[in-house]
Order: C-alpha cells, then sequence, then structure tokens
C-alpha cells in the first residue's frame, strides 16, 4: 500500500517566470481586446494632435501653483459674495409655493413676449391710453398683483427692520 502524501510542496516560480507568464497574460489581452485598443490608440493620437495631452502634462506639473491660484480665486470677496447670495436666494426659493412660483415665472416670460412685441411696433403710449388699458382685465389683474406683491415685499422689509 502505498504512503500518505503528508507534504505538499507548491512550485515557486522565479522572477523571470513570473515575468514571462504576466507577458504571456498582456499578449492574450492585447489579441481579445484589439478593436477597443485601436479605437483607444486613435483617441489618444487625437487629442495629442490637438495638444491636449500636452496641456494635461502641463496642468499635472504645475498642479500646487494651480491650486495655489484657484484657492486665491475662490476666496475672493466678490466670489464669497455670491456664494452668499447664492445661498440666501436658494434658501428663499426652497421656502416659496412651487405651483406659485411656476405661475409667476410663466406670466412673466409671457409678459416679456407681449413688451417685446409693442417694442417692435415703435407706437407712442400716452395718458389715455394708459386710464383705457385700466379697464383691460389682464392689465388690471396684473397691475392689482404688483400693488398687492409689493405691499407684501414692503411688509417683509418692516419685519427685517425690526431685527
Amino acid at each position: 500500500m502505498a504512503q500518505p502524501i503528508k507534504i505538499i510542496q507548491k512550485k515557486e516560480l522565479t522572477a523571470e517566470e513570473l515575468q514571462q507568464q504576466k507577458l504571456e497574460e498582456l499578449k492574450s489581452l492585447l489579441t481579445d481586446n484589439k478593436e477597443a485598443l485601436d479605437k483607444m490608440m486613435g483617441i489618444a493620437g487625437e487629442l495629442n494632435d490637438l495638444g491636449v495631452l500636452e496641456a494635461a502634462s502641463a496642468m499635472l506639473q504645475a498642479k500646487d501653483k494651480i491650486a495655489k491660484i484657484a484657492l486665491g480665486q475662490v476666496t475672493r470677496e466678490p466670489v464669497t459674495n455670491l456664494v452668499n447670495v447664492l445661498m440666501g436666494a436658494t434658501g428663499a426659493m426652497m421656502s416659496a409655493d412651487p405651483k406659485a412660483t411656476e405661475t409667476v415665472v410663466k406670466s412673466s416670460i409671457a409678459g416679456l413676449h407681449e413688451a417685446n412685441e409693442h417694442l417692435k411696433s415703435n407706437k407712442k403710449t400716452g395718458v389715455r391710453d394708459f386710464m383705457k388699458a385700466m379697464n383691460d382685465p389682464d392689465i388690471n389683474r396684473a397691475v392689482g398683483f404688483g400693488i398687492h406683491f409689493l405691499r407684501g415685499m414692503g411688509k417683509a422689509l418692516k419685519h427685517e427692520d425690526n431685527h
């Protein structure tokens, strides 16, 4: 009867054999993905012809300088003011009724179109035209909206002054 195996010896590959094995795997990958590699090389060639690769390389070499400049620009007062204004406007818009906001924006756009048409006509508007316009239900509605808008804005401004 045969002796039981007690020790399993694992064959250790030499550095040269490992390198040869990796080269064979790489050859296999290259031949299996020839079409994709051709496309990648074509794209890389076009990027190189356009100078994009050179620019990217220069940017990578100057990354510390670029980061310093970008940080300096971002921390300038006009930029921080813009960020603060956007945050305030975003907060205010989030508290607004979406349906009412949509209605006001769509109405404003329609008003801009009508106003542009009037500008194209070069027609003069007199006091009498203004008085007649007040009888127009659409204009009356917009003027009423504007008056109440201003009243609400004034109340809110008064409230802000008290704080």
